[in-house]
């Protein structure tokens, strides 16, 4: 399909998208195919725009002898070359990444990477990316916790500083706040168990609903830390913004049960984003119950997924804000962030599903997610949006007699019923040597608090771990038939938040090196 030139030429951010109700309206009636469509008149619109104005952009296209002119269509579009942290960012100075070439002279809201893969790179956040993260706050709070019917309190457990997770959930919450439209309050305690416990306990008595945003690992330890004061979690009508990284449906169970809820599908939702462009897409319902029923039937979970081992993340997109791709089995995305990208790779093994697409799968396995959420009376929180999903990235694995070794697989291990009461659920895997040079797969495992290693409890978790990973891998399987326990896991167990592996407040490395 070929789109006139003066149609695509503005770039700003959709009509569409600015009245709420009216979106959710369109987002509910409009075709799947129209939410695509709109998407690409915003990613071609997005090209012109950056072969204009981004002097970085506009060399790329000369290296490469693109005349702007001569892409009219997707499938010109699809053609251009594909831009990565290392070639693009880090291959010129901000100012020439930035639109007109203006770093300085502009305001921003400057976020940093965490460096843990390299230097850190600092991003530019301006006005458009506060708006559009503001629009999809919006949206799945008053899908999910109906916040404008609900007196609310967001507490804000993302790490507050140079990263954009706090301060750009702080700016977002804030922009719905003063629009007066909502009764909704925001604290800001960030990556401080005791503070958001305090806060809570204080002030939500005076709420219908307490909403938690926090890396759900951290969120988790608040839980556990608060039951053992003596907090009652169930009494404050809790809900749950996880962001960062995923979990698997077990993890969701476990933070459902301590808030007095069951197979909810709206009382918790993550994000799915990066520095490099902030939040993309996030879980709707009607996501978290396909991912829930694909966990539930393997043949279909194998289709769709393709990987038995890795649940990977499953969200919906608004195409004409983040568009993405999928480029053999790798995420690309172009969308107008601070630093404006397209056809960004963004490193993450994933892939994209038309709306019918996955919808149709799960018909054909005798599963109608649309009627399961009708049934659910929540059919007004359908969205005709296309589905993206996203795994652990590959280097977040460990290499053991020549295969891998996912944290997944570990993790559905330690998340086990009869580990609750003695495990976090964090931990740390590494692959060490003895001194013949021969491997061993070791299992940092952190306890919860108070709780002190046994030798009945290191053989219990070891004995689980092992099964798991039996039940999962076939070339562990193999090894160990030929090789017995000298594959075995090796437990160590560390005390909770030990500074060597578990640090509070910090993402969790769930492979050291």
């Amino acid at each position: 399909m070929k789109y006139p030139l003066q149609e695509i030429r503005t770039l700003e951010l959709p009509t569409a998208l600015r009245n709420i109700e009216h979106l959710e309206k369109r987002l509910r009636e409009d075709a799947p195919r129209l939410w695509e469509r709109r998407g690409e008149i915003q990613a071609l619109k997005l090209f012109h725009a950056m072969a204009e104005r981004v002097p970085a952009y506009k060399d790329v296209l000369k290296k490469n002898r693109i005349r702007p002119d001569s892409v009219r269509s997707m499938q010109d579009f699809k053609q251009l070359p594909l831009l990565d942290k290392t070639s693009y960012l880090r291959a010129y100075p901000l100012k020439e990444l930035c639109w007109d070439g203006e770093f300085s002279e502009r305001a921003w809201t400057v976020c940093t990477t965490s460096g843990s893969t390299g230097e850190p790179f600092y991003f530019p956040h301006g006005a458009m990316q506060d708006a559009q993260y503001a629009l999809f706050a919006e949206l799945y709070l008053r899908t999910n916790f109906q916040i404008h019917k609900k007196r609310t309190l967001y507490v804000n457990g993302f790490p507050m500083g140079a990263w954009i997770g706090g301060v750009f959930t702080y700016k977002a919450i804030t922009m719905l706040a003063e629009r007066g439209d909502y009764p909704l309050s925001i604290i800001n305690p960030g990556i401080n168990k005791i503070e958001i416990i305090k806060a809570i306990r204080k002030l939500g008595d005076d709420f219908d609903q307490v909403i938690i945003g926090g890396y759900g690992p951290f969120v988790k330890d608040t839980l556990d830390d608060g039951i053992r004061e003596g907090m009652d979690w169930k009494k404050y009508n809790l809900g749950f913004i996880f962001s960062a990284e995923g979990f698997s449906e077990g993890f969701r169970d476990y933070v459902l049960e301590m808030a007095g809820k069951k197979d909810d599908i709206t009382a918790t939702l993550n994000h799915y984003g990066t520095v490099d462009l902030g939040t993309m897409s996030y879980e709707t319902p009607l996501a978290v119950l396909a991912r829930r029923r694909a966990v539930e039937h393997p043949e279909l979970y194998r289709k769709l997924f393709d990987n038995s081992i890795r649940l990977p993340t499953l969200t919906q997109f608004l195409p004409s804000l983040f568009f993405f791709e999928e480029v053999d089995r790798t995420l690309v995305c172009s969308a107008a962030a601070g630093l404006p990208l397209v056809r960004y790779d963004l490193k993450d093994v994933g892939g994209v599903y038309r709306y019918d697409e996955l919808t149709d799968a799960f018909h054909a396995a005798g599963v109608d997610l649309e009627k399961e959420l009708s049934g659910r009376g929540l059919a007004q929180t359908r969205w005709s949006l296309p589905f993206v999903y996203v795994y652990e990235r590959n280097d977040f694995s460990v290499s053991f007699y020549a295969f891998q070794i996912y944290p997944a697989t570990i993790r559905r291990a330690l998340e086990q019923t009869s580990l609750r009461s003695k495990l976090t659920g964090k931990f740390a895997m590494r692959v060490e040597y003895d001194r013949n040079q021969n491997q061993r797969f070791e299992v940092n495992v952190e306890l919860k608090s108070g709780v002190v290693r046994t030798d009945a409890l290191k053989e219990k978790v070891t004995k689980l771990v092992t099964e798991q990973l039996l039940k999962e891998s076939s070339e562990y399987r193999e090894t160990h038939r030929m090789k017995g326990r000298r594959v075995f896991p090796h437990v160590v167990f560390w005390p909770y938040e030990h500074e060597r592996f578990f640090r509070s407040g910090i993402k969790q490395k769930w492979v050291v090196r």
